[in-house]
């Protein structure tokens, strides 16, 4: 016998909950009713959803302090949270996503389209789910091992299952809600949605990607030894385009300040375009846009020393200090892709090409992170300024 899901309905117009039972009807669905937020806030834990749909547009408390509330809970927030709302402009969605939801339904509701986005994120829900059941037995064993040992790959396992299920989702949900609805969109809904698909493709492709790139980092011998003979040029139009790439998608260019020496370093091409991207992209991540960010190189004593700072969110030194575990910090306050694996591969890298990596940061207000390499020994080291 298939299980039976509970969703929780708020909306303040009790008319409102019979067409949505309407709609769902003949689905192995248990259906909860609340007329507000503040209700729903004070019996969460009688409800117990698997999934909320909540209108936007409620008195009192409206429908996203409510999403806010309930994602900012360490128990509730794994459960999805579609938005219903009259509202259509991209501001209004965009705050509905800001708010932590995971998907929206206009009005009027479709009944085709309320059923295909309550499966899919039901099938996120029980999927996640299934995770956080295996990765407690996991846990079970790891605890045993060595305390930081267990922290990374408790963290690791924890946070890649989520990581790649998301957008998997977003592709197989895509495709389903186009499968039972095609016939009745337009070439522009059509279009729409391919890109939601595309998007979550590609988060899917770099995330792999960056994940191949860790373990060839961490149990590659082959790549760990090609660190000894490896080098590059250093100059301004390898950092100029590598984070002009990064900044255009942001649309931060004109937060971008840079200050270089050109330096010949004891690092591969390729693992030197890996440092900038991922420094560049934890950069622009976390800082506010129209704030600079700002990129210093300089040789001093034959050693390429450089810096990138950023003002933002910043970090404690507790954080600072566990960049080994594979975190990202505090994604309860903040809405976030990625599994901290950016640092780490930026901090490996470092160290096989015989350098140091150190950081610097004001919480909640600026973050620098300092890198130093050898210059390369096989050749006349070339410092001079760009």
């Amino acid at each position: 016998m298939a299980s039976t899901h509970s969703i929780l309905v708020i909306d303040d117009e009790p008319n409102n909950f019979d067409v949505i039972e309407a709609l769902l009807d003949n689905h192995i669905y248990e259906l909860h009713y609340a007329i507000s937020g503040k209700n729903v806030i004070a019996n969460l834990e009688s409800f117990r959803p698997d999934l909320i749909l909540l209108d936007v547009m409620m008195p009192e408390m409206d429908g996203i302090k409510v999403c806010q509330y309930i994602k900012s809970s360490p128990k509730w927030q794994i459960v999805p949270i579609i938005m219903v709302t009259a509202l259509s402009t991209k501001t209004d969605l965009a705050n509905c996503l800001a708010a932590g939801a995971d998907d929206f339904i206009s009005k009027p509701i479709n009944g085709i389209e309320l059923r295909a986005r309550v499966s899919s994120m039901l099938r996120i829900k029980q999927q996640y789910d299934s995770i956080q059941t295996l990765y407690s037995l996991q846990s079970n064993t790891i605890n045993i091992l060595e305390g930081t040992l267990s922290e990374l790959r408790g963290n690791l396992a924890s946070r890649m299952s989520h990581e790649l299920n998301t957008p998997l989702n977003g592709i197989i949900g895509t495709i389903g809600l186009l499968n039972e609805s095609l016939e009745n969109m337009d070439f522009g809904e059509i279009r729409e949605m391919l890109s939601w698909a595309e998007e979550s493709a590609r988060r899917l492709e770099d995330l792999t990607k960056k994940f191949l790139i860790y373990l060839e980092l961490e149990v590659s011998p082959k790549h760990q030894m090609s660190f000894k003979s490896a080098h590059s040029l250093f100059t301004s139009e390898v950092v100029e385009e590598k984070f002009h790439e990064c900044a255009v998608k942001a649309m931060r260019t004109a937060d971008l300040k840079l200050d270089l020496e050109r330096a010949e370093v004891a690092i591969s091409d390729r693992y030197l375009l890996i440092i900038l991207q991922e420094l560049m992209e934890n950069a622009i991540k976390f800082s506010t846009a129209g704030t600079p960010i700002t990129f210093k190189s300089k040789v001093v004593d034959n050693t390429f020393n450089f810096s990138l700072q950023n003002f933002g969110r910043g970090m404690t030194p507790e954080q600072i200090n566990r960049i080994e575990a594979l975190m990202q910090f505090e994604r309860k306050n903040y809405e976030q892709q990625g599994i901290g694996l950016g640092l780490r591969i930026v901090k490996k890298i470092v160290e096989l090409a015989g350098g140091k990596l150190t950081i610097s940061s004001v919480y909640e207000k600026e973050t620098t992170v300092y890198i130093s390499l050898p210059i390369f020994l096989g050749s006349k080291a070339i410092a001079s300024q760009v």
